[in-house]
């Protein structure tokens, strides 16, 4: 009998190898601003550099190193740049990172409280922290009859809200039998499209969900939203969801939420509200009064992987009501039945989203909020905010720039004036140039460029370069 082979990597060649990419990624955290922000490689290419068969045989850690930076390295758009503008940002840190290597290496299937004890607490833990750190209402702490739970994002948890509103206005017969047509959900022109989709793997259909209409700054009009609702009963329909956003993806528009949150009161109707970008801006008071009426939710969400130094995925989703999530979502094999669970003494996260298998996110985010303190991530948001508001000013200031929306935070909205040919043209220069990258949305039917600030390293500087940029750039338009 033949010697038994091991083709494992040892502790001491992963060792080695650890200290070469922890290396590299001290030097990229360092360096990534001098690479191009967005990628400059056609379509096909990055395949086109890869051998078309896998390896027969293992291939030595240095040459794949080698291959990432020679073949990967240049199809990656850099979300870490201090130059990136677009989207909304998917920020990380140093410690966030170095807890996502922790959890990695731990390799935890956190569904059950039984299959790691600790994966389960800390989350519970954090995610009460946030609810004080960001001033909350009460009900969503796990104390409570509420509590909080990881995603991975808003779309998640949008999805997971939609159900146990579903479950909630059909006394959960929708899990027996199906949807039958009749439920209704709600939501604004701006919301973002993952509602859309949610109310398709729902089953509440597309035509289902009304887009209802925003006011100048682009929230949600809650007599609009009322107006629906009646309808909708009249014509023999269940109003069973509403979905309001306190900062939309185009614009970062705050929905009413005291307005909507009586609407959805009166009419026994649940409640989500979706902060995934602006949420973060709760951990200073100054901003919280853009979650006012959030006690009339019963469920909450944000992104700690916007805007908080999180790297993605991490989506903290809040309940009022916990029995009610988890009775929609609770299935137990008897492969799952343990004394723990059955004592209901402990919380099992799998009941409280969509998959069964989860990781241990918590670990990053408390690594973030333990390195930063309160004091230190307010700082943070604050100088994001405070470079967006100037660099508001100077489109204000500007004969050849307006801005197109209110700029509540840290998103600044705004068009040449030549039109939506010029802006084309001009949006696309600059990101050809690999120095910034910008997006885009339409309001108010007109091509409109986007300029968010908050990626963890962006300076004064690099807003003021974007600044002379754009300038330099439309005037040889």
């Amino acid at each position: 009998m033949s010697e038994p082979k091991n083709y494992h990597m040892s502790p001491e060649e992963f060792r080695q190898h650890a200290y070469a990419v922890v290396d590299w990624i001290a030097e990229y955290m360092q360096t990534v601003e001098n690479y191009p922000v967005m990628s400059q490689v056609q379509p096909g290419e990055i395949r086109a550099a890869l051998p078309p068969d896998a390896p027969q045989t293992g291939e030595n850690f240095t040459d794949m190193l080698a291959d990432f930076e020679k073949i990967i390295l240049p199809g990656i758009t850099h979300w870490q740049s201090p130059n990136f503008f677009a989207f909304f940002p998917a920020n990380n840190s140093a410690p966030a990172i170095l807890g996502e290597l922790l959890s990695a290496g731990l390799g935890v299937q956190g569904m059950l409280w039984l299959t790691s004890p600790a994966c389960t607490e800390l989350e519970t833990h954090v995610m009460d922290w946030l609810v004080d750190m960001m001033g909350l209402p009460g009900k969503f702490k796990s104390s409570a009859s509420g509590g909080g739970v990881i995603q991975d994002t808003a779309s998640t948890a949008a999805l997971t809200a939609l159900l146990a509103g579903r479950e909630r206005a059909t006394n959960f017969a929708s899990n027996a039998r199906g949807c039958d047509g009749r439920l209704v959900a709600y939501t604004s022109t701006q919301a973002h499209s993952s509602l859309e989709k949610a109310a398709r793997i729902a089953g509440i259909g597309q035509e289902n969900l009304r887009l209802i209409d925003v006011d100048e700054n682009f929230a949600m009009r809650p007599e609009a939203l009322a107006q629906q609702i009646q309808a909708d009963r009249q014509d023999g329909l269940t109003p069973c969801f509403v979905s309001a956003t306190v900062g939309t993806t185009s614009s970062t528009a705050i929905d009413p939420l005291i307005d909507i949150g009586r609407i959805c009161q009166s009419e026994n109707i649940w409640l989500h509200v979706d902060a995934a970008m602006a949420g973060t801006a709760a951990v200073c008071p100054e901003y919280r009064h853009f979650q006012n009426g959030l006690e009339y939710a019963d469920s909450y969400c944000f992104n700690p992987h916007k805007w908080m130094f999180t790297n993605f995925d991490c989506d903290c989703f809040f309940v009022g009501d916990r029995a009610a999530l988890i009775h929609t979502l609770s299935i137990l094999p008897e492969y799952l039945r343990n004394q723990a669970t059955e004592s209901g003494a402990v919380f099992d996260y799998r009941d409280w989203h969509i998959q069964l298998g989860r990781r241990f996110r918590s670990l990053k985010l408390w690594f973030v909020i333990r390195h930063y303190g309160i004091q230190g991530l307010q700082y943070h948001i604050r100088q994001h905010v405070e470079l967006a508001q100037q660099f508001a000013e100077w489109v204000r200031k500007s004969p050849d720039f307006e801005l197109s929306a209110p700029v509540p935070l840290n998103l600044v909205c705004f068009r040449h004036i030549a039109g939506d040919d010029d802006n084309q043209r001009l949006l696309d220069r600059l990101n050809a140039s690999g120095k910034l990258y910008l997006t885009h949305t339409r309001l108010n039917g007109k091509l409109t460029l986007r300029l968010v600030v908050g990626q963890t390293h962006t300076q004064a500087k690099h807003v003021s370069q974007a600044w002379e940029l754009i300038q330099e750039y439309a005037a040889e338009l």
